[in-house]
């Protein structure tokens, strides 16, 4: 990835790793870019971008940077306000935006934000354009056959406005309750909206559907979203559902573009099992193009077992939703997803949306008839344990020659009975150290043989 922007666009904490400054100049660079290419193409009206936010107390500084550098340069600013991910990629794709600008830092603790980019079809900003704005912050790009340090500002008529966009994510809401082919009615559903994105509409569009809905975490504060909430801290919906006896729940991280759900017995159902029931369901109505599930390697053996057992295939990338979509965009594939809950359904969107998951989950659980335990039954997940290290420098890590001689040992005493996979995150300063295995104690010890070994060689940062 990119100097700045990582899988998941240009994050760190605020004011610190990500600034207002930065947002500023990706503001203007884009104002003034998009709105070179519409006048190479002939146009003469501004380039237009749509510009959601979390709720991150930051959220409205970085807001108020962007729109301040798109305006100067030219372009005008539709604001959306709070809303998540998905509606942004949503709007930019069905009003023909050239641009569409999220600000958050998905799961992340409050105090840290980010800037996502995407193109006008909604899907993540391509890594030569990401590259032109960060030559732009680096001081000097060369684009369009010239070399400039500052993006001209527009002057007199030429400078850009901003548009209240609320409207937008209404009209994103109501898109979501078109897809709800059943009624709810009946249904005693719970969300946990991780004092995030979702707050104001998954609670919305479930009523709409007809379900008795119970919220949690839908009162951000600025300063309360993902702690202890949401698809990354499970534990308070489980709760939820066990003490409502609820049919079934749904956890949204701080942007809305994953979801976790919890079956009626309280257990927790990831990407992978989700990933199963709706793909199982998909086959059997004869709608799953190519045959084919689009995972990561992140992906649990188990899923591959059950897959096979419906002699589904499944092809798995790099860790990232947009290499799951870029896999299947280029291969025609309906269905993908990651174990952590960003699902994609490339007939509905083009990105992630974990309220469409959701809404899916129900969808399957209805039409079959069946709870969400008995869905998820045929899958037997194998214990995984995940271990997250924060590191001085996440190369050096990975390419130190013990730490590469302790994976390969691990490697090959787990062979066919299960795998380790050490990668570097791409949005924080971590390195990752997972194993699968056939029992809990092996993960352990497998895990401790590698974590031990980067800590030992100084790279753990305390």
């Amino acid at each position: 990835m990119g100097k700045y922007f990582g899988t998941d666009g240009f994050r760190g904490e605020a004011n610190v790793g990500l600034t207002a400054e930065n947002a500023f100049k990706v503001g203007r660079f884009l104002g003034w870019y998009f709105g070179e290419v519409r006048r190479r193409d002939g146009l003469n009206d501004p380039p237009k971008v749509v510009i959601g936010k979390d709720t991150r107390r930051s959220s409205y500084m970085f807001e108020y940077s962007l729109v301040a550098g798109l305006t100067a340069s030219g372009a005008d600013a539709y604001m959306l306000h709070v809303t998540t991910t998905p509606s942004v990629s949503y709007i930019t794709r069905v009003d023909e935006f050239d641009c569409g600008i999220m600000i958050s830092a998905s799961h992340n603790p409050y105090y840290d934000n980010g800037i996502k980019l995407l193109n006008g079809r909604g899907e993540k900003m391509d890594d030569a354009t990401l590259s032109l704005v960060e030559q732009y912050l680096d001081g000097e790009v060369t684009v369009f056959g010239k070399t400039i340090k500052e993006a001209p500002y527009a002057l007199k008529d030429r400078i850009g406005k901003t548009v209240d966009y609320a409207s937008g994510r209404n009209r994103y809401i109501a898109y979501l309750i078109s897809l709800g082919i059943y009624s709810f009615r009946g249904m005693r559903v719970g969300l946990d909206c991780a004092n995030g994105s979702a707050w104001n509409i998954a609670k919305s569009v479930f009523e709409a559907l007809g379900a008795k809905v119970y919220v949690i975490n839908a009162s951000p504060d600025g300063l309360n979203i993902n702690d202890n909430a949401g698809s990354t801290h499970i534990g308070g919906l489980q709760k939820l559902v066990l003490d409502e006896k609820l049919d079934v729940g749904f956890a949204y991280d701080g942007d809305a573009d994953r979801c976790l759900a919890v079956d009626e017995l309280g257990q927790v159902v990831d990407g992978d099992k989700i990933l199963y029931i709706y793909a199982r369901y998909m086959k059997a109505r004869g709608k799953l193009m190519t045959n084919t599930v689009v995972t990561t390697v992140m992906s649990n053996i188990g899923l591959f077992k059950a897959l096979d057992e419906l002699d589904i295939e499944y092809a798995r990338t790099a860790v990232g939703d947009r290499y799951v979509y870029e896999y299947m965009a280029e291969n025609g594939n309906r269905l993908g997803g990651e174990q952590s809950g960003h699902i994609i359904f490339s007939k509905y969107a083009t990105t992630g949306d974990g309220i469409l998951t959701s809404l899916k989950i129900m969808e399957v659980m209805l039409a079959r008839k069946q709870k969400l335990s008995e869905l998820c039954a045929p899958v037997r997940i194998y214990p995984q344990l995940l271990v997250n290290i924060k590191v001085s420098d996440k190369a050096a890590t990975l390419g130190d020659a013990d730490v590469v001689r302790a994976v390969k040992e691990v490697e090959r005493e787990l062979g066919d009975c299960g795998r380790i996979l050490v990668r570097g995150s791409g949005t924080e300063p971590l390195v990752r150290v997972m194993v699968e295995a056939e029992n809990d104690g092996i993960c352990a010890a497998c895990v401790k043989k590698v974590t031990d070994v980067i800590r030992n060689k100084g790279y753990e940062v305390k």
